[in-house]
């Protein structure tokens, strides 16, 4: 047939087509596809696939588009990026989805911060970091040459570690060069806590001491607990020092004296971790600016009032399992908002505003969420 004659023909059988009822034209279609060969199956079968995709995401207005991505976990919306350019574009440009991906790892959202694309650089970034420190190769390792036996204590500050060994020795190194810069004869060190210019110590034979940097003088020995005195803390503005004990007690001192001002009892286990600091949130049982004191054991966490009044009640009792099933382990940090602690299970979060558990975690779950996509000595 002549392609004049055939263009002809195709517009009367179109008109004709068009004409029928959907019922006929599924009967025609029926009847063409019957008496097609291969190559025109072949044909059929390639243009359909493109006919029939629709990609809802360029289709559907930009709000709708965001709503249904907030469905989507992180590690879905990362592979959905690689679909193509245009869903790249409209999945970097959800604020709340990345959002919400920092905040679901402990991110502190600053809400004046609008741009999406920042908010996924951070989490891409803080999953990549998560990786790391699983595998061992977030950080480059070196060790500290100088102590004779077991090193228990360690403290952290500025760029320089303080470490308590039971060779009757505390030792400040600085980190960026390997370097011991001060060296002091001490007791048994359990735990140990320094400034510029002294050294406090815990000691297993259940005292703590305050010594001097520049001269290696003991200036204080504090006398009272009756087991290790595994954490210390203080502060200079108080005169305080607290110290938590094998002997289920926290026991409170004139930093500058030397005399027992307080212990605090209620404990049913080893006091393995004391915090002294400043809070910054209001509740019924506190202000802003007071001073506060976290003790805990294998099981609780306690809290304090400290000031100037020193005779002081707990405040609060914080648990993460009522039956005593789950064992804390001596690693807590506050900041004066938030408490944080770790047990074998994995991290508990609190609010200190309302002492509720804002979250708790399973290092499975942290693993998880950490996966990347296919885009005598001490060592620290």
């Amino acid at each position: 047939m002549e392609r004049k004659d055939f263009e002809t023909w195709l517009d009367n059988i179109s008109v004709t087509f068009l004409s029928l009822t959907d019922l006929q034209k599924n009967e025609t279609l029926d009847h063409v596809i019957s008496l097609s060969g291969a190559v025109q199956l072949r044909h059929l079968s390639n243009n359909l696939e493109t006919l029939l995709k629709r990609d809802f995401l360029k289709l559907l207005p930009l709000e709708l588009s965001f709503y249904l991505l907030k469905w989507l976990d992180p590690q879905t919306l990362l592979t959905c990026c690689l679909v193509s350019k245009q869903w790249n574009k409209v999945i970097s440009a959800c604020t709340e989805v990345w959002q919400t991906a920092c905040k679901n790892l402990g991110w502190q959202i600053d809400d004046s911060v609008q741009d999406a694309l920042h908010w996924k650089k951070v989490y891409l970034k803080a999953i990549l970091r998560m990786k790391q420190l699983e595998d061992h190769e977030a950080f480059e390792t070196s060790s500290l040459i100088g102590h004779s036996a077991r090193v228990y204590a360690l403290y952290y500050k500025d760029g320089l570690l303080c470490t308590g060994s039971d060779d009757l020795s505390a030792k400040l190194w600085d980190v960026s060069t390997g370097q011991c810069v001060y060296g002091i004869q001490t007791h048994t060190c359990a735990a140990v806590k320094f400034d510029e210019q002294k050294l406090v110590t815990g000691s297993f034979d259940n005292t703590v001491a305050c010594w001097e940097w520049s001269s290696g003088a003991r200036t204080q020995h504090f006398r009272g607990h009756t087991g290790a005195v595994f954490s210390v803390d203080y502060n200079d503005e108080l005169d305080i020092l607290v110290s938590g004990s094998a002997d289920f007690t926290v026991k409170v001192w004139a930093l500058s004296a030397g005399t027992c001002l307080n212990t605090l009892t209620g404990h049913t286990e080893w006091v393995t971790k004391v915090v002294l600091q400043k809070c910054k949130v209001k509740s019924l049982l506190h202000s802003p600016g007071d001073y506060i004191l976290l003790s805990a054991d294998k099981y609780e966490i306690k809290i304090w009032p400290i000031g100037r009044e020193i005779n002081c009640k707990c405040l609060k009792t914080l648990s993460v399992s009522e039956d005593r099933s789950i064992c804390l382990q001596p690693r807590l940090h506050f900041d004066g908002k938030y408490i944080v602690c770790s047990s074998a299970l994995g991290l508990y979060q609190w609010d200190f505003a309302s002492y509720d558990i804002l979250r708790s975690a399973s290092y499975s779950e942290w693993r998880t969420e950490s996966r990347v996509p296919d885009e005598s000595s001490v060592s620290f």
